[in-house]
């Protein structure tokens, strides 16, 4: 088998995160070739800006294999971001040689502040990009054309791959090997890399166990984690405030003022939302999923499936003429019908699901006096 060439850009003071990480993903690559020997999946070269060796952010020099232009063919070319490549005759070197090889490479991918070489090109114009939510109003502004995501880690527009760059450049790396190779050869590297869940390009670059952990500074700002990771484990209120060595009137008492929200609404909320991130893996049937999160049977998810989308809004944004209209139309999900697909149609399902992962839905705030304190994440 012959190895896919993965070029990756340096330059002065690039990221070392953006350069290390990808490349420690592609290079782990390897398959069997049924002889009892393993092949390379891909060659990954660096390519300099200049043929000069290159220090990157943290003082790391790196030495090109070669320069941009004795660059060889490549499969995908990779952009990494840095405080460098705002250096405007950096950006147009490589927005130049990007216009050249464009025709020839049969994809292109960024890295946080990757994206401004690539959109100066133009070939980014009226698609769909991800960059460093630090910098999204900045590429926004620079480069109007572009319809910027700013809170997914990755999205793929075409043969255009644009990413939130850092540890997210890991995540588009496995994506892009799971396309050449398949899920089970990225779920070995990820393991191999020690990531602790291969995460799709829709989630968000900043999650909700982070947002609760940024919240608190207690002993209840680690307890985030550990549920996220005992998800399929008995999480009732009794162990949760054993693990927070608190009473449970206490630690219910502290938990809403710390978080805003009940532990039942909390590790709920956890579940539903592992649990569609797996459903966009169609290979999963709806009851495994139920059960791998902690519910007790496909039956009880849909009922808090429901409850999460009870009352919801959906936001969609009309277009008229390629473009989209300032204000989007407002629909309302009517609860029984909704309720009627989650039960017999798994199709239906799964779209509303990711309905969730795309945050498409805006929640009407209402008022439930019911407390569910018994097994957390079950109807009472």
């Amino acid at each position: 088998m012959r190895p896919k060439k993965v070029g990756l850009i340096v330059f002065e003071h690039v990221a070392a995160a953006d350069l290390t990480g990808p490349a420690e993903a592609f290079s782990r690559a390897n398959i069997s070739d049924g002889n009892g020997c393993e092949s390379s999946c891909y060659n990954v070269l660096m390519l300099g800006a200049t043929a000069q060796p290159c220090r990157t952010e943290c003082g790391i020099v790196v030495k090109p294999h070669t320069d941009l232009a004795s660059a060889p063919a490549l499969d995908t070319v990779i952009i990494p971001g840095g405080t460098g490549i705002r250096n405007e005759k950096v950006t147009n070197k490589i927005a130049k040689w990007l216009n050249h090889r464009s025709s020839t490479t049969r994809r292109i991918a960024t890295l946080g502040t990757g994206i401004y070489p690539l959109a100066a090109t133009g070939m980014l114009d009226a698609r769909q990009v991800a960059t460093h939510w630090r910098y999204a109003t900045d590429v926004a502004q620079r480069f109007p054309s572009l319809r910027v995501n700013a809170n997914c880690l990755f999205v793929k527009d075409g043969p255009f791959y644009t990413s939130a760059g850092a540890m997210a450049g890991i995540d588009l790396s496995l994506s892009l090997i799971e396309e050449d190779y398949g899920i089970r050869l990225a779920l070995v590297i990820a393991r191999e890399l020690v990531v602790s869940a291969k995460r799709s390009g829709l989630q968000e670059q900043y999650p909700e166990t982070l947002q609760f952990q940024t919240k608190s500074v207690s002993r209840l700002s680690e307890l985030t984690t550990w549920v996220i990771s005992h998800l399929n484990e008995n999480l009732s209120l009794e162990r949760l405030a054993a693990r927070a060595c608190l009473c449970p009137r206490h630690f219910t008492r502290r938990f809403k003022q710390e978080f805003g929200t009940s532990p039942a609404a909390f590790v709920e909320r956890l579940r539903i939302d592992e649990a569609c991130h797996r459903l966009s893996n169609r290979d999963n049937s709806v009851e495994d999923i139920a059960v791998s999160v902690g519910f007790k049977s496909a039956a009880t998810f849909r009922r808090a499936f429901q409850r999460r989308l009870d009352g919801l809004r959906l936001f969609h944004p009309l277009t008229k003429n390629g473009e989209r209209l300032r204000q989007p139309r407002k629909i309302y999900l009517r609860t029984d019908n909704l309720r009627a697909h989650l039960c017999s149609n798994s199709d239906a399902f799964l779209r509303s699901a990711k309905l969730i992962l795309h945050r498409r839905v805006r929640p009407v705030v209402k008022h439930n006096h019911q407390q569910r304190n018994s097994v957390l994440g079950e109807r009472p």
